[in-house]
């Protein structure tokens, strides 16, 4: 059997561990820049908040019931649910549990006896909540894919499910699966949903019923033939192991207002080099390719701008490396190539990939690989920020203007995560 526990809201739920006062009231937690709202609590759904609505639609709506808003806090998110992910590793052992997402963990409960399923659910969440706070729905099956379907089920009443929802049996199976929606399914997108309408086919319990051989003709072949057995209770999608190494690394971000500076984009581009060059040093990696690429509003006058929103270009470098100085470098021309004065850009971001084991680098015949100075200085440079926040270190290209960056007027402070914003109890 297997079982996900999904957290609630999530990062609603991270704001109201801190804010006690905000419980069973309306919260929303928005993207980057303020844009869009990307988490609500349940009363914020009942007042009629929108999930990924523009925020100033929602405006009116929002301060006529008094939601509390808050901005995108990343570093609170993920120390939360580095917590709630630890939590479960030690209740139910670290190889039985699969991190899935930032919110979102699947666990083996095989060793658990059947018909303590429920009870045990029960208390996984009720260890979660105490440890961190954060309030979880489980869901249990004899697949991944049911017992997605199970934590869908338990999220969408959950006072009637208390957040448990357990498919144990083949009736309770076949009833649930008859009042799924394939869209709705784990895997299905929007587009794979449509089709399988228009084949007649609205159910799970319909799609469950098809044969293998169909499945594979219509449905990408064994991806196809996998859900179909799933649904059936076969497990076909087995536990995996945490990725620990990344094959790509990107740093983008929207700029805090339109920018038109070439000085301001080369400042910007400069920080999310150093940023992804940071990540690349700590998963021990070096690049090969480095790609830069700006976003820029459409509308112009001008014929000689390119078309399209979106342009990029990209280099690979003679020596893969991980020093930040020798990846700010190349980039910097790239946005020099890429820059058309007049024109308004909205976004820009960096992409590092190629990406091989910092400790046995290729040299080049015309240029040696970074010396071992260097990445002492860097192994310096990622200690004092890592300790004291807050880029206190930075290279000059980075700049001090903050025009640019991105745009955050309702964070709250990052309780767990800087010693200056700690909690004050008084």
């Amino acid at each position: 059997m297997k079982a996900i526990v999904d957290c609630n809201s999530f990062y609603c739920s991270c704001e109201r561990v801190f804010r006690p006062d905000l419980f069973k009231k309306p919260v929303v937690v928005l993207s980057n820049n303020d844009g869009c709202i990307i988490s609500r609590t349940d009363e914020a759904k009942i007042l009629g908040v929108e999930m990924a609505g523009p925020f100033f639609m929602a405006r009116d709506l929002i301060e006529k019931h008094q939601v509390a808003t808050f901005s995108s806090n990343y570093n609170l998110y993920g120390d939360m649910s580095q917590r709630v992910m630890d939590t479960l590793k030690t209740v139910a052992g670290e190889k039985n549990v699969e991190v899935y997402s930032v919110d979102e963990a699947f666990l083996d409960v095989s060793m658990v006896d059947k018909n303590f399923l429920t009870e045990h659910a029960l208390q996984l969440r009720k260890t979660v909540e105490q440890w961190t706070g954060i309030s979880v729905s489980v869901g249990i099956g004899p697949t991944k894919t049911l017992a997605k379907i199970a934590n869908h089920l338990a999220k969408k009443n959950k006072v009637a499910t208390n957040c448990i929802y357990t498919l144990d049996n083949d009736n309770t199976i076949k009833k649930v699966l008859k009042t799924t929606p394939v869209a709705e399914l784990w895997g299905v997108g929007r587009a794979y949903a449509q089709k399988l309408e228009n084949w007649g086919i609205t159910s799970a319990w319909e799609l469950r019923n098809r044969s293998e051989e169909w499945a594979h003709k219509h449905m990408g072949g064994v991806v196809g033939i996998r859900l179909i057995k799933e649904l059936k209770g076969i497990p076909c999608i087995g536990m995996e192991k945490e990725l620990v190494t990344k094959k790509m690394i990107a740093t983008t971000r929207m700029f805090g207002k339109n920018v038109t500076k070439l000085s301001d984009i080369k400042e910007a581009v400069s920080t999310y080099t150093s940023r992804a060059a940071e990540k690349l040093r700590r998963q021990n990696c070096a690049a090969t390719v480095l790609q830069v690429f700006m976003v820029a509003k459409e509308e112009s006058n001008s014929v000689n701008f390119s078309h399209g929103a979106t342009i990029s270009a990209h280099i690979i470098l003679p020596v893969a490396t991980s020093i930040t100085d020798e990846l700010i470098m190349p980039a910097l021309k790239l946005v020099i190539k890429l820059f058309e004065p007049g024109r308004i850009y909205k976004k820009a971001g960096v992409i590092l990939s190629g990406l091989a084991p910092d400790s046995c680098i290729q040299s080049n015949l015309f240029q040696p690989a970074s010396s071992a100075n260097k990445r002492l200085l860097m192994d310096a440079l990622d200690n004092i920020n890592s300790s004291m926040r807050d880029d206190v270190v930075k290279f000059a290209s980075s700049g001090i203007n903050t025009d640019w960056k991105m745009r955050r007027e309702f964070r709250s402070p990052r309780y767990t995560c800087r010693w200056k914003e700690l909690p004050k109890v008084k």
